[in-house]
């Protein structure tokens, strides 16, 4: 991903503007919402689009104890980076590095028995304990151990690999598959079946540092499954994780990017006349189009067709027609802004332009999916990189 440090003297075609500061911002609220619990930052999928090494470092200067990722390559890239303490990864396919993530000192997840006796062996060569989490499936079917039989082996497994100084065993852990959606019943069962998977493991001898189901929803609104660690993901970025439970600022919480792009050409058209592919859109009299000059290669959903929010000279547009590969027209109703005005997909709200979850509700999507998607060749612009105070 592209990165740059501080805002650049020349005009770009397109920047994703990144405020460090909303993001330290929203790790001080959100660890005020889980008191006594741990927070771990995560920062997967280059931290939802916004950058993961910047943002990782910007989260731990604001006092986050953890970081999260999803693959062991990204978990091993913020090492290289120089980020310190506890990382933690946890989608293993068979044959991933799981000796370089030992000698990294980073926790790896285990679903199954075939993952335990990978980074067994990956311990035994490096002459180091593995940190090894369990994870328990309390029913959202993805990866994680099965209650009963399997659960019951796998821990047996993971206690006589530590009782060997193979590995040690740091963390139980889970993830909720409904805990945006406020009062489903799968909250509770999951949390019962989550409390009871536990319960068994501690029987045995397993003597965990950190205990945690909690996402950026739980975390938010369900205070009784904060545990020991709440591992926070979209809400980090100012964003929220369903507007069933609420808007970014009824949490406290500022949107981190901003997405803008400098109006490429600026021109009238008569009535009638037919814009972008398959003249979805045509125009109903004489008109003025502004052209902007991103599309779906740079993370712009073709979805938004017709549909999809810009501010451009204070006032809200409409993509008109199709969203193309590298570019999108919006129908300006005759005002002329030059070319170069800026023209803002979406940001934090405050002067009045589209938020990603207004995108989202274009697109029939989820605004989770309109951060992350944004491309490489829309470059990062970091802002407010030093920490005040």
């Amino acid at each position: 991903m592209t990165e740059t440090a501080t805002a650049p003297t020349a005009p770009l075609r397109a920047r994703a503007e990144i405020d460090l500061a909303a993001l330290r911002a929203n790790v001080r609220t959100l660890r005020a919402l889980a008191p006594d619990a741990a927070l771990m930052a995560v920062v997967k999928s280059e931290a939802y689009g916004h950058g993961a090494v910047p943002c990782a470092r910007a989260a731990v200067e604001a006092g986050a104890d953890w970081l999260g990722t999803a693959t062991p390559e990204e978990a091993l890239a913020l090492r290289a980076a120089g980020l310190p303490g506890r990382i933690m990864c946890w989608l293993w396919t068979p044959g991933g590095p799981w000796r370089q993530a030992v000698e990294a000192d980073i926790d790896v997840s285990v679903s199954g028995m075939w993952a335990l006796a990978e980074v067994v062996a990956a311990a035994r060569e490096a002459g180091i304990p593995a940190r090894v989490q369990l994870k328990a499936d309390t029913g959202l079917g993805r990866n994680g151990c099965q209650p009963g039989e399997d659960w019951a082996e796998l821990v047996g497994a993971a206690l006589r690999a530590e009782a060997d100084g193979l590995v040690r065993i740091t963390g139980l852990w889970s993830h909720f598959a409904c805990a945006d959606e406020p009062g489903h019943p799968s909250i509770a069962l999951q949390l019962t079946r989550f409390r009871e998977m536990l319960a068994y493991a501690e029987e045995q001898g397993v003597r965990p540092e950190v205990r945690h189901i909690a996402n950026s929803a739980a975390t938010l609104t369900l205070p009784e499954t904060h545990f020991d660690l709440v591992r926070t993901g979209i809400a980090l970025y100012g964003i929220s994780p369903s507007p069933e439970l609420g808007s970014p600022a009824d949490f406290g919480l500022r949107p981190v990017m901003t997405l803008s792009a400098s109006v490429a050409l600026v021109k009238h058209v008569p009535g009638g006349h037919g814009v972008s592919y398959g003249h979805h859109y045509i125009t109903p009299g004489a008109t003025t189009l502004g052209l902007v000059p991103v599309g779906y290669a740079d993370g712009v959903p073709r979805h938004a067709s017709g549909t999809g929010p810009v501010l451009v000279g204070g006032k809200w547009r409409t993509v008109a027609g199709r969203v193309a590969m590298d570019q999108f027209v919006v129908d300006l109703g005759g005002d002329e802004p030059e070319a170069g005005t800026e023209a803002v997909l979406f940001g934090p709200g405050d002067r009045g332009e589209p938020t990603a979850e207004d995108w989202a509700q274009a697109a029939g999507t989820i605004a989770y999916e309109i951060v992350t998607r944004i491309g490489t060749r829309v470059p990062r612009v970091y802002v407010n990189e030093e920490q005040s105070g």
